[in-house]
């Protein structure tokens, strides 16, 4: 074998390991393909997955006209100019979540190493000449369909991810365990699970030494790098944010974590494609609640129709808080919102005062989330004056409806994992403003069968609130489109672009002199639905 097919090989290993890193990216964006969420996203975008550069491997069919020498130089050269253009066209992506080069995308690497360089060692043991094209041919066939093949070698390695699963869960679960005095809280909800958490979080810890799961730890996973990481002696009180796509994800977080507390926020339609229908979210976030020991207390919505109808197993105690209904244990009244934040006054079941509450946040739905912490602050033992001021000490929630100004224009940042309801409360937040209204928003996603009929309607309420709209995605964006057109919104005031980024530019044209600007960005969709 010659030195020159040899080193003809290293361009190719080094876009294997460039093109092998987007892949893997895209499974981690996809939970490392849990419930088929990586192999579904590439049936759903062949355009990303198939037409590709690395397509022209074919032209290596034909390198059986050619002498050797000169494939071999075609070979090396075609992977370092593909090389070459990929880089720079990665360096103007604009990523919302890089890759973590985590120990799992390091064995994964290893695999995919493993599985091309035995394509190789093969070529390399039975070489023949003759043959040259044909090894060539293969390892770019094995690049265009790198997409599959990081598939593969997640499959191979899923019983060593396994074992290390079971490792750091029975570390976690002793030091669970080692804390039996801990005060264990869950939170679940279609909608305002992060709000609920950090809002719960700052109240406790008036009177009590709290800590919460961080940033979107809401799996059984999270929680187990909450424990081992996050948690420690001193903690008394601990609040784990629940997450869940499909039946039976709570439950397993629950028999791990076996809090004595939950609160269940809003039910709704986030993630009906991968629950299948809105009975099973409704079982699914109930999970939570029944699995509660019958001395713990659950703290339920009675304006949710969703919750007041679900039959509960649980023996547990219930507070019940709601602003409409009239019998909740713990309810909000006189409702005064402004964009500086929300007042409230406030009763409590058995306790004759009315207590006014003041906070920074915007919205009816934290004024719920607010109303959820109070129901356990309450049951903590804390005096309402303390309640009080917990409410008014607590911070703005990131990308949860947070209000910034940057330079002359005011953002409200209300950009994660937007839903029908969560998304009209927005726009009644953005109604507030007293200026120019523009939203930012790529629509809403995993509405299963209801997606384009919900975002139709979505649509039709920005016709009722914005001055003017900027779309992202024009795929995504069409019903949108459709139900701004459907109310007689005029079209020069609907932009569409495919990069969030050139909104900032947009917003700075539409400014007008003597008036604020108001610019909700409503759902930021994740890097595997961008359109670009």
């Amino acid at each position: 074998m010659s030195l020159l097919f040899l080193l003809s090989f290293i361009p190719f290993f080094m876009y294997m390991y460039f093109v092998s890193l987007k892949s893997i990216h895209m499974l981690q964006l996809n939970f490392y393909d849990e419930n088929h969420r990586y192999f579904k996203w590439l049936l759903k975008n062949p355009t990303k997955v198939f037409l590709t550069v690395d397509m022209f491997f074919v032209i290596f069919a034909v390198f059986i006209t050619i002498p050797s020498t000169v494939c071999m130089a075609l070979f090396a050269l075609f992977y370092l100019v593909v090389l070459y253009q990929n880089y720079r066209a990665t360096k103007k992506e604009q990523v919302k979540v890089k890759l973590a080069i985590t120990p799992r995308v390091k064995r994964l690497l290893v695999t995919l190493t493993i599985i091309y360089l035995l394509s190789f060692i093969g070529f390399y043991l039975g070489y023949r000449e003759e043959y040259i094209y044909s090894y060539y041919f293969i390892m770019g066939a094995l690049v265009y369909i790198n997409y599959f093949v990081v598939m593969l070698a997640n499959i191979i390695n899923k019983p060593v991810e396994h074992q290390v699963f079971l490792y750091y869960k029975r570390k976690a679960k002793k030091k669970l365990d080692d804390m039996p005095n801990l005060k264990k809280i869950g939170i679940t909800g279609s909608y305002g699970k992060t709000s609920c958490k950090n809002i719960l979080n700052d109240i406790l810890n008036v009177e009590f030494v709290s800590s919460t799961t961080p940033k979107n730890y809401n799996t059984t996973y999270g929680m187990i790098l909450t424990v081992n990481n996050y948690l420690d002696k001193f903690n008394e009180i601990f609040i784990a944010e629940m997450g869940a796509f499909q039946r039976g994800d709570i439950k397993q977080i629950c028999d791990f974590v076996k809090p004595q507390y939950g609160i269940l926020t809003r039910i709704g339609t986030a993630h009906l494609e991968s629950f299948g229908s809105q009975t099973n979210i409704q079982k699914g976030k109930f999970e939570l609640i029944e699995s509660l020991p019958e001395d713990g207390i659950a703290v339920l919505n009675r304006d949710d129709e969703l919750q007041v109808d679900y039959p509960l197993k649980n023996k547990c105690r219930v507070i019940w808080i709601g602003i409409d209904a009239e019998d909740a244990d713990i309810r909000a009244t006189n409702l005064k919102f402004d964009y500086h934040g929300t007042q409230f006054d406030c009763t409590f079941k058995n306790d004759p005062t009315v207590y006014h509450f003041e906070t920074c946040l915007l919205g009816k739905n934290n004024v719920y989330n607010i109303l959820g912490a109070l129901a356990l602050g309450e049951a903590f033992g804390i005096s309402k004056e303390k309640l009080i001021a917990g409410v008014k000490r607590v911070k703005p929630i990131p990308h949860r409806l947070e209000l910034k100004r940057v330079g002359e224009v005011n953002y409200i940042h209300d950009d994660y994992n937007s839903n029908p309801v969560g998304a009209k409360a927005a726009l009644d937040v953005l109604k507030l403003m007293p200026g120019k209204r523009v939203i930012v928003t790529p629509g809403m996603i995993e509405l299963g069968d209801r997606e384009y009929e919900l975002n139709l309607e979505f649509g039709k309420q920005i016709a009722k609130v914005c001055d003017e709209v900027i779309l992202v995605g024009v795929n995504k964006t069409k019903p949108i489109y459709e139900g701004l057109l459907i109310e007689d919104y005029p079209e020069k005031k609907i932009h569409v672009i495919n990069n969030v980024v050139l909104a900032y530019a947009l917003l700075q044209q539409m400014k007008v002199s003597g008036k604020e600007l108001y610019a909700l960005f409503e759902n930021d969709l994740p890097d595997q639905y961008n359109e670009k």
